[in-house]
């Protein structure tokens, strides 16, 4: 029996294989959903009980995680955990401590949108050790060609690292054909020209959306900030100034729009680089490797405003973060999506999962962790939870603790939010 964790765009007809395949299938959705030929489980534990093989496909790193250890309880020795979401080898790490002894993991993201998957066509990036994937391949094969990378979180670094190359060229293209429109180049003509360059194939699949408008949705731009937010480290400046693009058409209200919505929102946001105030080669700008999309005021020096593209937008009346004096100031986190949604509601440990998750995000676009943290001060609307959110904080914070205030609020900004949490850090000593 296969248990299918997440029935989303992608999870769906990935199910629905599984069971045209002859698998009996039992499935589990946060939001109750059915796939006819497959039972239905009110849980992630009564889902995988008796499970020989668990798939998960699901949005991000703290979902994953939460699910699973939901899940645990109902995992046998000799079950096999197939992750297939894209949440990066950091996140697939941390779930080993998760799964009871005896239970395997392999990570196995995919290429492909919702056509692959529904046509089974997916190219499955599969890492792990040899005998976990060699008793979860002929299932895996159901969804596409399964390509052997490496071992545990080989399949997921993989993804990250294709990731951050298509996605990236998609923005561009999307700025070229912004930039042809503003200085009068016919874009047809462009496209065909650029059709027969190595951007070829790119062309071809993006030409319908440049000509007609962005596609009904098959991989969602929300999805995509993710993903190359999650790419996006180190010196990759280039997927970090994409996954900004994408956090504006984000912000924009476009999370649940196809990527190709990127085309009309480049147009639509006018000139950008050396063309737009602040630019690069212009004062306020800070073009250090992980920095992109940091501005200064101009006439001011010392401190900078912060806004990873590795989180969500925030609204505008506030950064994420900033920087001054060798310290780290992080905005107040909560657990609200790339839409804007509240995130578990009513679930203390899913929210802390997902807020100390943004904390960490943002501490690591200035190349901290959690052990760089020298004050932690958490908001809670029910001290009575507390405890719920200890045990998350403990996963996270696992050396000596930093200083730390915690005081309960009779409310925060949105209803449904039960915590927020803001940290200050002391960045690394360096230029």
């Amino acid at each position: 029996m296969i248990s299918f964790l997440g029935l989303g765009r992608m999870g769906a007809p990935m199910a629905r294989r599984l069971v045209t395949a002859g698998y009996t299938v039992k499935t589990w959705n946060r939001t109750p959903r059915a796939v006819e030929g497959a039972a239905t489980a009110a849980s992630p534990a009564e889902a995988v009980a008796g499970a020989e093989l668990v798939v998960t496909m699901l949005s991000d790193p703290p979902t994953v995680r939460r699910v699973l250890a939901e899940a645990a309880p109902g995992l046998r020795a000799g079950t096999v955990v197939a992750e297939m979401s894209t949440i990066g080898p950091e996140a697939v790490a941390g779930l080993r401590g998760l799964l009871p002894p005896g239970v395997g993991l392999v990570d196995a993201p995919v290429l492909g949108s919702v056509g692959p998957a529904e046509e089974g066509t997916l190219t499955v990036l599969a890492g792990g050790l040899p005998e976990d994937l060699a008793r979860c391949r002929r299932a895996l094969e159901v969804f596409g060609r399964v390509v052997g990378v490496g071992g545990p979180g080989a399949g997921a670094a993989m993804k990250l690292a294709v990731m951050g190359a298509l996605v990236p060229a998609q923005v561009l293209l999307a700025e070229t054909v912004a930039y042809a429109e503003a200085t009068g180049v016919d874009t047809a003509t462009l496209l065909a020209v650029l059709g027969g360059t190595p951007l070829g194939p790119l062309v071809e699949r993006v030409r319908p959306a440049v000509e007609n408008g962005p596609y009904e949705t098959r991989y969602a731009l929300g999805l995509a900030a993710k993903d190359v937010a999650l790419a996006a480290h180190g010196t990759q400046t280039l997927a970090a100034a994409a996954g900004a693009r994408l956090a504006d058409a984000v912000a924009a209200g476009l999370g649940g729009a196809d990527l190709t919505a990127i085309f009309a929102h480049v147009a639509a946001a006018g000139p950008t680089g050396a063309d737009r105030p602040g630019g690069p080669g212009q004062a306020g700008q800070v073009g250090e490797p992980g920095q992109v999309g940091r501005d200064v005021p101009q006439g001011r020096t010392g401190v900078e405003r912060l806004n990873p593209a590795t989180v969500p937008a925030t609204n505008g009346f506030y950064s994420h973060a900033t920087r001054a004096a060798g310290l780290l100031f992080v905005s107040g986190q909560v657990a609200l999506d790339e839409e804007g949604k509240v995130v578990g509601e009513g679930d203390m440990t899913r929210q802390s999962e997902y807020v100390m998750d943004l904390l960490s995000r943002v501490l690591a676009d200035q190349g901290c962790t959690f052990d760089d943290v020298t004050h932690i001060r958490s908001h809670v609307t029910d001290m009575s939870l507390l405890g719920e959110y200890g045990a998350v904080r403990k996963r996270f914070i696992t050396g000596e603790p930093p200083a730390s205030t915690t005081v309960e609020v009779s409310r925060l900004f949105r209803p449904g939010l039960l915590i927020e949490v803001e940290v200050i850090a002391a960045l690394p000593a360096g230029p």
